[in-house]
């Protein structure tokens, strides 16, 4: 039983990641709990989702680290965010795990933060019997098509993840509460890579698991890599050759070989970014332009840049 493993791989390597400790230009327009960030690459733009009484839950930053704007129409708690861009448009689409007259529901806003879509009935949480009735959703992945993933349940009834069409239809849905093959213990966030496979933190199981986007079929799982702390979060790098992990209990971002197509195998992390003592990383995005990762930070109460070396 090799529960540490000093000669592992990453141990004394060097790094992949150094912090930019020039964003945000202002930290102070942090004044609330950052839970999720999400990069608009094709528009240079990163928004922030935060937490608190009288705070504005949506910050939006240039990637240079210049405070743009926020605003506060409509969102209660903010718990992922995910930013999608079209030919036409684009828009960002917040995870709302609030218990008020918001709460419950995937929310579609402009950028400038003008509602546009709700998904979920607001203020209901919901059953697992009901498709678009969520309890606590996660996180929220989109892609160009319009189709969507939704991970449900940040603790709530709802252990599941959802696809839906562009119009809103449930296209597959699997998951219950458990431990079993394809069973969540929170679902905490979801990405898809360019082989047609979608990935999940299953946070509490302490395990990433993997589906077939068109099917819903279960692909594998990787769990070696989590039994200090489970995954929180879930993101590719920009060449989607590594996953980007947050592990929140022991402040730690781990880097894991991204497998091409065909089996998944067995995690292999190369690389671990540590940070300070009660950072608490949350929810990470990637700029899939530049390479950078940014981490929301609970503990911190701040979002980090880390640029790739």
């Amino acid at each position: 039983l090799k529960t540490f493993d000093y000669s592992s791989p990453w141990k004394g390597q060097q790094q992949m990641y150094k912090l930019d400790i020039g964003w945000p230009k202002i930290p102070e327009y942090f004044t609330g709990q950052t839970f999720c960030v999400a990069v608009d690459s094709v528009h240079g733009l990163v928004y922030v989702g935060q937490r608190g009484d009288n705070v504005p839950k949506v910050l939006v930053f240039s990637e240079e680290g210049y405070f743009l704007y926020s605003w506060n129409n409509t969102v209660e708690m903010p718990h992922g965010i995910f930013v999608l861009n079209t030919e036409t448009d684009s828009s960002v689409w917040i995870t709302d795990v609030g218990t008020g007259k918001y709460g419950h529901t995937v929310k579609q806003y402009s950028p400038s933060g003008k509602l546009m879509q709700i998904l979920g009935t607001p203020g209901n949480a919901g059953s697992s019997l009901i498709p678009l009735q969520f309890d606590q959703p996660a996180e929220i992945f989109v892609e160009e098509s319009g189709d969507i993933y939704v991970v449900d349940g940040d603790g709530g009834m709802n252990n599941r993840l959802l696809k839906l069409s562009n119009d809103y239809k449930e296209i597959w849905l699997t998951g219950t509460n458990g431990t079993g093959i394809g069973q969540f213990k929170i679902p905490h966030s979801v990405t898809l890579d360019p082989f047609g496979r979608v990935w999940v933190a299953d946070r509490d199981n302490k395990r990433i698991q993997v589906f077939d986007k068109v099917t819903g079929e279960w692909l594998g799982c990787w769990s070696s890599c989590f039994s200090e702390d489970g995954p929180y979060s879930v993101r590719f790098t920009a060449n989607y050759k590594y996953l980007i992990v947050a592990q929140l209990n022991i402040n730690r971002l781990a880097v894991l070989v991204a497998p091409p197509v065909g089996s998944i195998g067995n995690c292999v992390m190369v690389n671990a970014v540590q940070l300070a003592d009660e950072t608490k990383p949350h929810l990470v995005d990637v700029d899939m332009k530049s390479g950078a990762v940014y981490v929301a930070e609970i503990g911190a109460q701040q979002v980090q840049k880390y640029v790739p070396l």
